[in-house]
């Protein structure tokens, strides 16, 4: 067989470990990729790594690479290759387009230039054409863009291969199942069944790692329930070569049942979750091959008959947006302690978006993997369960206190000298906008990477994290020497003053309970009360940066009946009634604020029988059918960017979610109303797909007060209508 050349996907950061496994299968990596590998090998090479690659997204059989520079080039690439070689005239195709360049913005623009080169080519070759599908299509052209150059090839997967097939239900926070392969790897459990060692996963939500673990032990073919694949209805498909490793793997599938097993099994304290992960396992047909157990971990306990060695490798919740992160320390440490108890000489995994509660554990990681969770930044820690790994279980390290004190009076002179100079401009500026609170200061000195907020004679301090670069004692000076200048040029006490330390991050981490002080109090915005605490959160209930938007609605509001979705502390719904809302509801699922919603609309005046506020999952509460009295003239909904917490129907990604939310959010506004849809995602981009349905403007430049000139990627905004 000739060799051909291969573009074969991944999640980022698996690249190496796909390039090990592509080479098993016969095929020769070439180079690495941001998540993927370029591989040259055999059509069967090709073929084998659909079948039983568990690392892989797609696989893609590499045709040509044709000059994209403009949209014209393109074009003349794509009809002068042989497209009747690999699409049958009678059949469909549909293109995958990935990536833009100044001539090619729009995803949509390059597939469609794709396609019609792809048609011409048939219809200058005796006027027929196979048609194009949008689903189910008989082949899948890939297109992927990268600047001036795009790689054409047929997609032989068809799908994603991370979709195995079992699993039709899923946990609050599933795992795609060629992550966990891959974290399966990296923790060593295939030489660890091997080695005759047993499967432990304590927190296994819908059971994804344990049955990746368990087709791994058994050497089941993860493409072996697939019921069909991209290659099939390709021209160039060899259906005989393909029967034979179908064939091959289900003999596979029998041995791998044969002899001594491995004991496998998941807990998890939700026997809801529990039961979908008994289902999943059902569809994997590993019934009675593994174990499923509803359990805490913190009542862990195993009965005889397990190896002296294995694996225990979880995927613990990461935290819920609106609730205490910090109680995720006493959950690592039950986990630690569970483990120690249950398990010694054994090897424990650990795969978190919050990896500093590691330190809970009571164990020393020997070694850590940086991997994604989809969008969200995660690691993997590897502990051996020995008495020399044994640490004392501590929480997260936080600053400690910190004595106002100037060690370098210039250094301190160029603070207090800015902080005056902003007082003076901003703060004058403020006041005759009837603002009580606004952003002073952000980091517009590299010496202090401070946000400094005024909150009506109180001062809110955030400390953004010092880079690598900064030695932590030297930031630690500067931020005492910042906490000895703020009193003095703001002329307040420095008991009115509030420090806390954050990083530039989105997600849950806004979210998190850090104190139970219960100090609130009110201030004032554009003729507003509105109830903030300045100690209890890393934010304080109002985002000082949305101030325009909610003064918008405010102005905007007469008659109207509104809906906030995902509202926090209902400070926009508070501006929809004093701008004369003739109704409102306001959804956010957390308990903590629905009530600090309801007493803001209480301060305002607001009769809670046409102003409600409602706890409930606005996932949710948008996939369901919309009822008759469930229309809105006016609409904001500014999402958290990530969320996984398991009130929720499922998991929040804003970037890969937010075109779906933004088409439920339309069902339910009026005709010629508006929906005000923002987030603070530093990367995000619109789902180009929208505005071929409907009129969107970005106005995120005119939601910027003064206060946040500096810092205009804070977030976006947009106003969508319904077509005319």
């Amino acid at each position: 067989m000739s060799k051909t050349v291969f573009f074969v996907t991944c999640p980022k950061g698996v690249e190496y470990l796909l390039a090990d496994e592509l080479s098993s299968f016969g095929l020769s990596p070439v180079r690495n990729a941001p998540a993927g590998v370029w591989a040259e090998g055999t059509l069967e090479a090709g073929y084998r790594t659909c079948l039983w690659s568990r690392l892989a997204n797609r696989v893609i059989l590499h045709l040509d690479e044709v000059d994209a520079r403009s949209g014209d080039a393109l074009y003349d690439g794509v009809v002068h290759m042989d497209w009747q070689q690999h699409i049958p005239v009678q059949g469909s195709f549909r293109v995958n387009f990935l990536g833009q360049n100044d001539a090619i913005r729009n995803t949509q623009f390059g597939a469609q230039r794709v396609k019609d080169g792809i048609v011409d080519r048939f219809r200058a070759n005796g006027g027929q054409r196979p048609s194009v599908a949008a689903s189910d299509p008989d082949v899948t052209v890939s297109a992927r863009l990268n600047r001036g150059r795009l790689s054409l090839g047929i997609d032989l997967s068809g799908h994603s291969l991370h979709r195995r097939g079992y699993r039709t239900e899923k946990g609050a926070a599933p795992l795609k199942e060629n992550l966990a392969a891959a974290l399966l790897m990296r923790a060593g459990w295939p030489e660890l069944a091997q080695a005759g060692g047993d499967f432990l996963d304590p927190m296994c939500g819908s059971g994804t790692l344990v049955i990746e673990a368990a087709m791994m032990a058994l050497d089941l073919a993860p493409g072996r329930k697939q019921e069909r694949f991209g290659f099939e209805a390709w021209l160039g498909h060899q259906p005989e070569l393909w029967l034979a490793l179908r064939q091959e793997a289900e003999r596979r599938a029998h041995d791998g049942k044969q002899g001594p097993l491995p004991r496998m099994q998941g807990f998890d304290q939700d026997p809801r979750v529990i039961a979908t992960a008994r289902n999943n396992l059902r569809r994997a047909g590993l019934e009675g091959l593994v174990e499923m157990q509803a359990c805490p971990v913190a009542d862990l306990a195993l009965d005889g008959g397990w190896a002296t060695t294995g694996l225990v490798l979880t995927n613990p919740p990461y935290g819920e947006r609106l609730s205490e992160r910090r109680e995720l320390g006493g959950l690592y440490q039950a986990l630690g302690d569970a483990v120690k108890r249950l398990v010694p000489g054994w090897r424990l995994g650990v795969f978190s978006g919050a990896p500093e509660y590691g330190k809970s554990i009571g164990l020393r990681s020997y070694k850590q993997y940086k991997l994604f969770n989809g969008k969200l930044p995660a690691q993997l820690l590897l502990f051996s369960v020995d008495e020399a790994s044994v640490r004392t279980p501590r929480e997260p390290d936080v600053p400690g206190e910190i004595t106002p004190r100037v060690s370098n009076e210039e250094r301190a002179a160029m603070l207090r000298n800015r902080l005056k100079k902003n007082l003076k401009t901003v703060g004058q500026w403020a006041r005759k906008q009837g603002i009580g609170c606004y952003r002073l200061y952000d980091a517009d000195m590299p010496e202090f990477a401070l946000a400094i907020d005024v909150y009506e004679g109180r001062v809110h301090v955030q400390e953004y994290a010092a880079p690598k670069s900064v030695d932590e004692r030297s930031a630690r000076e500067r931020l005492a020497e910042a906490l000895a200048v703020i009193p003095e040029a703001l002329g307040i006490d420095r008991d009115a003053l509030v420090c806390k330390q954050r990083q530039r991050q989105s997600g849950t981490s806004q979210y998190e309970k850090q104190a139970a002080s219960g100090e609130f109090f009110q201030v004032h915005e554009h003729g507003c009360a509105l109830k903030v605490n300045l100690k209890d959160y890393l934010d304080t209930g109002l985002f000082l940066d949305h101030r325009p938007v909610r003064h918008w609605i405010q102005q905007h509001a007469q008659g109207k009946r509104f809906l906030n979705l995902f509202c926090y502390t209902g400070a926009a719904t508070v501006h929809a009634v004093v701008g004369g809302a003739s109704r409102s509801l306001s959804l956010d699922m957390s308990k903590t604020y629905v009530g600090w919603a309801r007493d803001n609309l209480a301060l305002n005046g607001a009769d809670p029988r046409r102003h409600a506020v409602e706890q409930a999952d606005c996932l949710a509460w948008l996939a369901a059918p919309a009822s008759p009295d469930q229309r809105y003239d006016l609409i904001f909904m500014d999402p958290p960017t990530f969320s996984n917490s398991a009130r929720m129907a499922g998991v929040l990604d804003i970037q890969k979610d937010h075109a779906r939310l933004i088409r439920q959010a339309m069902t339910r506004l009026n005709s010629e109303g508006l929906l005000i849809f923002s987030n603070n995602f530093r990367r995000f981009r619109l789902d180009e797909d929208l505005a071929s349905e409907f009129d969107i403007q970005e106005v995120s430049q005119s939601t910027l007060d003064r206060d946040f000139q500096r810092n205009a990627r804070i977030h976006r905004c947009w106003h969508i209508r319904h077509r005319a």
